[in-house]
């Protein structure tokens, strides 16, 4: 399975997870800790990228507009900071890795829906956006809403309003990598997939009430539990390791949070996050004496690729890890959660830009296929007989062929005829001398019934060529003999009626005077 990096921002601090599945085990594979400054104190991409609504899509298919966003995108922040980022992924393969942006409060907000539920999800959406509107007076688009179940009549939806600095991040990594964009298949909320993790991964009486109280640097997250289940959960607070005083703060912001979330006590109280020290879990102990005080364990997971000191800090990096293992889930069909993904990231992953006319093409496309294919296979009988037929003619072709290389050999028989008589009819002048040659030579094939000749022409005013065939070689050499002007010019083997013969040409002088016969 492809490798997920689970990314997850607070303030300037950033923490990533790479995490795969191979079978049941999923495997963390990295864990990052980095600080972002230049980048996360930079204007949202957001507001760049939304500006997509606005390209001009007169083309059939145009990169060129996002082509310009990838061109000023690494001039949003320091290099420097991407290239941190590049170098903590190395020996990865950027390009088929899937980015996971998680987002939380304040970008994230919540709506309890007791309206009626649509079975169609499109439509519960729209119900869930109109009662919003009513309610609290925020238009929130389609793309930017999900939901679950909260208890038998009440739904959870989630909506995000601002940027997500997550995809920032990715699009600034794309850029710095020189593509266009890297796959995001999803934005996940962090209060509840953390939540889901707890409850999927410790047992709880049914009347239990957990908080779990994630720390980070700069601000705090409050969630609460009732048995396995989503209670409530907190406002943000603003209070973190680097401006925490003292831990009283945390125990009057979490008695609040519990009178809102009418939680009369508590329970388990997980920790997680920057600070799980003894001095933090003592206090607890001594404000919430019936409690039970833990840090949240990942025990269930693959931790083989990491070190020792990364082993026992994975509570830092609960966030992302909760994230992936939902994510994970989900891809199991085994749980189904809330999933992001804004119209501004679907478009930026789209390996064709279309404009609006482009989209009103498309059942004017799917149309000329549907008629060209009737078309194809209304013909495809004649065009199976069209086949036959040239497979006879070639068939055909064959038989002519075979047929003219057997009348070939009998053409040239008949023209070399013509050309002897030719000679004959020119050489009447020294009728003599051809009639003793002539007979010479008709001597020794009466006397070598293995040698005949089939060609005879003039080579030259005073010289003969013949050619013929012969059954031994030997007869061409006592033929040499008859001729001492004989010269053999060629002599080759071939099989004549299915008995060995040797094709000759030999050129030899006319003679005056009868040689003498050996």
């Amino acid at each position: 399975m492809k490798q997920v990096v689970c990314l997850y921002n607070e303030g300037i601090d950033v923490k990533l997870v790479v995490m795969s599945k191979n079978g049941e085990a999923v495997t963390i594979n990295r864990v990052i800790s980095l600080t972002m400054p230049s980048v996360l104190q930079t204007k949202s991409k957001h507001e760049d990228l939304s500006d997509l609504g606005n390209i001009d899509t007169s083309d059939e298919i145009s990169f060129d507009s996002i082509e310009k966003i990838d061109s000023g995108a690494a001039e949003m922040g320091d290099s420097s900071d991407i290239s941190q980022l590049q170098t903590s992924l190395s020996g990865l393969n950027i390009k088929s890795l899937q980015f996971i942006p998680i987002v939380g409060e304040p970008i994230v907000n919540y709506h309890l829906y007791e309206g009626p539920k649509e079975e169609n999800k499109k439509k519960l959406l729209q119900a869930i956006v109109s009662d919003i509107q009513n309610t609290k007076g925020i238009t929130v688009p389609l793309d930017l809403i999900d939901f679950i179940e909260f208890n038998e009549n009440t739904l959870l939806s989630v909506f995000i309003e601002g940027d997500i600095a997550g995809a920032s991040i990715v699009d600034l990594l794309a850029s710095y990598n020189k593509r266009r964009y890297l796959k995001i298949p999803t934005v996940k909320p962090a209060e509840l997939a953390l939540a889901y993790y707890v409850g999927k991964t410790h047992k709880f009486f049914p009347e239990d009430n957990t908080l779990i109280i994630h720390i980070g640097k700069e601000y705090s997250k409050l969630i609460f539990l009732e048995g396995q289940k989503l209670k409530h959960i907190g406002a943000t607070l603003d209070i973190g390791t680097k401006n925490l005083h003292t831990y009283d703060v945390y125990f009057s912001k979490i008695l609040l949070e519990m009178e809102n979330g009418a939680i009369p006590k508590l329970d388990n109280i997980i920790l997680c996050g920057e600070d799980r020290s003894e001095n933090l879990i003592l206090s607890f102990y001594g404000t919430f004496p019936e409690a039970n005080v833990f840090e949240l364990k990942f025990e269930g997971l693959d931790t083989s690729s990491l070190t020792e000191p990364e082993i026992n800090n994975l509570a830092l990096y609960a966030i992302p890890l909760s994230v992936g293992v939902e994510y994970f889930d989900e891809l199991d069909k085994t749980y189904t959660g809330i999933n992001f993904l804004p119209k501004y990231i679907q478009e930026r992953q789209k390996f064709f830009q279309f404009g609006w006319h482009s989209y009103a093409m498309l059942p004017l496309l799917f149309g000329a296929t549907f008629f060209f294919t009737f078309k194809i296979l209304s013909s495809y009988e004649q065009m199976k007989e069209l086949d036959l037929e040239i497979e006879r003619l070639n068939m055909l072709q064959l038989q002519n062929q075979a047929l003219l290389q057997e009348i070939t050999p009998l053409d040239n028989r008949i023209r070399n005829f013509d050309a002897t008589q030719a000679i004959l009819d020119s050489a009447s002048a020294g009728a003599g001398i051809w009639n003793k040659n002539l007979n010479k030579i008709s001597d020794f094939i009466e006397r070598r019934r293995n040698f005949w000749i089939s060609r005879l022409e003039m080579a030259s005013p005073n010289e003969i060529k013949i050619t013929g065939y012969s059954l031994s070689r030997s007869v061409l050499t006592e033929f040499s003999e008859l001729y001492p002007s004989a010269i053999i010019k060629n002599i080759n083997f071939e099989t004549i009626r299915e008995k060995n013969a040797f094709s000759f040409v030999i050129n030899f002088k006319l003679e005056e005077e009868t040689p003498k016969t050996q």
